[in-house]
C-alpha cells in the first residue's frame, strides 16, 4: 500500500463526503477540542467505505501473521467485522473480537468478546483497530485488556491518526503503530 494507492484516494473522498467536518470547535473523546472532526461511523458502515478500510487494513498487515483483530467498542466493532469478512474472502482469515468499555454485569461478565466457548486469547497474535486516534488513550485500554488475557498485541492500526501524540504513546507502550490516513491529508 502506497500513498498513490487508488483505494486510499477513494477512501479519502468517501470520508470527506460522509465523515469529515471542519470549522466550529468540537470536543473530542480525548477531552481536547479541535476544528477538525471525523465521525467515522458513516464511512465504516457504508458498503464501499467498509470494504476499502478492510482491504487497506489487510494490506497494512502485510505478511504479518495475526489471529484476531478488534478493539474497543463501539468504533472497532464495524472495522473488525469488515476485516474478518474481507480476510476470509481473500483466503487470509483473521477473526474479529471487541473489548467492552466495562465488563458485562450478566452472563459471562466478559470484558473481551468474540471467542467461542473454551477458546482463550493466550498466545494469540492480535491487531488492535481504531477508527480515529488522537492521544491513543482509548486504544491503550484495549491493549491492556488484551495483554491481561494473554494476547500478544502485534500492532495497532487506525483509520485516521489525528497526529496529536498517539504514535508516541504507542511507542512508549511497546506497540507497533500504523495509520491508514493522517488528519493532515484533510486540511
Amino acid at each position: 500500500m502506497t500513498d498513490a494507492d487508488p483505494r486510499r484516494a477513494r477512501l479519502i473522498e468517501i470520508i470527506r463526503e460522509r465523515s469529515f467536518q471542519s470549522g466550529s470547535e468540537i470536543r473530542l473523546a480525548s477531552g481536547r477540542t479541535s476544528t477538525l472532526y471525523f465521525n467515522m461511523k458513516a464511512t465504516m458502515l457504508h458498503p464501499e467505505g467498509a470494504h476499502l478500510i478492510a482491504t487497506l487494513t489487510l494490506a497494512a498487515l502485510g505478511d504479518e501473521p495475526v489471529d484476531l483483530a478488534g478493539g474497543l467498542e463501539m468504533g472497532a466493532v464495524p472495522l473488525a467485522a469488515a476485516l474478518a469478512a474481507v480476510s476470509h474472502a481473500e483466503g487470509r482469515p483473521v477473526a474479529a473480537f471487541f473489548v467492552r468499555k466495562t465488563a458485562k454485569e450478566h452472563g459471562t461478565r466478559s470484558l473481551v468478546e468474540g471467542l467461542a466457548k473454551g477458546e482463550t486469547f493466550a498466545g494469540k497474535r492480535v491487531v488492535v483497530l481504531e477508527d480515529v486516534t488522537t492521544t491513543g488513550g482509548s486504544a491503550l485500554k484495549a491493549v491492556e485488556a488484551l495483554r491481561a488475557e494473554g494476547a500478544e498485541v502485534a500492532r495497532l492500526i487506525t483509520v485516521i491518526d489525528r497526529e496529536e501524540g498517539a504514535a508516541e504513546a504507542f511507542a512508549a507502550a511497546g506497540v507497533a503503530f500504523r495509520a491508514l490516513l493522517g488528519a493532515s491529508e484533510f486540511v
